[in-house]
């Protein structure tokens, strides 16, 4: 193997490892929470922490964006400045779509049982879905436009998330799948699975929103 090539092997191991790390720690009161208390039983803590780790999240997405384009700031002062720069965008984000999910997730208790529910049940799941499709491109938006505004974020989001739904319906099962693994192997997971999984959904968000963020040129007149 050429040094070129080994050097960039032991980049985006020690890359995916700092990230794993940071991760963690950008999500640590859903860690705490998850290892302390009964997730349905404190789903309301839940959701009122889920807004404090929307701005790690971005700062990662902003860390495997940093190194997909080569840009040699490091993993961990490129999430410092990404955290500080996208904490209060990301935290109105999450706040809101935990205000939604959590209207909806009330609604479905609300008609489980019930007649009603036979057609409302999916009408609400189909809406859960998409903001939880809507929520997640929108970090993306964040971590790369931290001074875009939210409406307009929220609108391209919603868009592309139906557009792309191949990609949308990709990403989501691969978090669904990160989800599962923390649940049974939170070491495994936060250690060592979390990077490559969250890069695919990285990857799969990026592209679908390459549209909203490098627009068309608008041609020169002559």
């Amino acid at each position: 193997m050429r040094h070129d090539t080994v050097h960039a092997v032991l980049d985006g191991v020690y890359t995916a490892l700092v990230t794993n790390m940071l991760l963690v720690v950008g999500g640590l009161p859903l860690v705490l929470l998850a290892v302390t208390t009964d997730s349905t039983r404190a789903w309301p803590l839940y959701a009122l922490a889920a807004p404090l780790c929307a701005p790690g999240l971005c700062a990662v997405f902003a860390v495997m964006s940093a190194y997909t384009a080569g840009r040699a700031d490091g993993p961990l002062r490129t999430f410092g400045r990404a955290w500080q720069a996208t904490a209060r965008p990301a935290m109105r984000w999450a706040a809101t779509a935990t205000v939604v999910l959590v209207v909806l997730g009330v609604d479905a208790y609300a008609l489980w049982g019930h007649r009603a529910g036979a057609v409302a049940l999916p009408i609400l799941a189909m809406l859960a879905v998409l903001t939880v499709a809507t929520t997640l491109l929108g970090l993306v938006a964040i971590a790369e436009q931290p001074a875009a505004r939210l409406p307009r974020v929220a609108r391209a989001c919603l868009y592309l998330a139906v557009r792309r739904w191949y990609l949308t319906g990709a990403s989501l099962l691969v978090l669904a799948l990160l989800a599962q693994l923390i649940t049974l192997r939170p070491a495994i997971a936060l250690g060592v699975a979390a990077a490559p999984l969250l890069y695919v959904v990285w990857a799969n968000s990026h592209f679908s929103l390459r549209v909203a963020l490098d627009p068309p040129a608008e041609p020169r007149a002559t």
